[in-house]
């Protein structure tokens, strides 16, 4: 059984984690701002969950919560690597024990006994976060400067396309968000193991 002194969340991985969720929160609500100047795909945002006020207040918050996701998933990645943590928290993933942990996920089976230990769809799901994190200033970069991007631009089917890649991946970590809330809510220790470490 866990110790209740042993550090599960170390300082460095709880402080990145909550910078990360602010850049994402001002990131989506300034976006959905910034996305309803044109409503490109035909609907709008309500005003009331955007932020910025206006186009250009959106872009200066979308900016400033850009740098801050770029800078702190440097700092996130880069620890996890220079502690082992990404290989030992993510890897390996079989596709047999994804299978097996979703399964039992959606019978209400899957256990959360050891907080130190990730099942396969959580791994599968923070892999898909940062990788999907990377996607977005990737697609990010080539709307904020297309032409000095050109390769980038090239890859996403043109401005356009990136600008749709840039919707879709952040709807994807919108989605994300959202069950990792509601795992939050129905393991509520995890939310406490990641305040206070332990």
């Amino acid at each position: 059984m866990r110790s209740q002194t042993e550090v599960v969340h170390p300082a460095w991985l709880r402080a990145t984690h909550w910078l990360n969720a602010l850049a994402v929160v001002v990131l989506m609500m300034s976006g959905w701002r910034i996305y309803n100047a044109t409503a490109f795909l035909g609907f709008a945002f309500p005003k009331g969950i955007t932020l910025g006020g206006w186009l250009g207040g959106a872009l200066q918050w979308h900016f400033a919560a850009m740098w801050l996701l770029a800078g702190n998933g440097l700092l996130y990645l880069g620890f996890n690597l220079a502690s082992g943590r990404l290989w030992h928290r993510f890897f390996p993933l079989s596709p047999r024990a994804l299978l097996a942990d979703l399964l039992a996920a959606l019978q209400g089976r899957l256990a959360h006994a050891d907080p130190q230990h990730y099942n396969a769809v959580q791994r599968l799901a923070y892999l898909f976060v940062m990788l999907d994190s990377v996607l977005l200033v990737l697609s990010g970069l080539v709307l904020w400067k297309s032409v000095q991007f050109p390769l980038l631009r090239e890859l996403m089917a043109g401005y356009e396309g990136a600008r749709r890649v840039h919707f879709f991946a952040m709807a994807a970590l919108a989605a994300f968000v959202a069950v990792h809330l509601a795992m939050v809510a129905l393991v509520p220790r995890t939310l406490l193991h990641m305040l206070r470490g332990r």
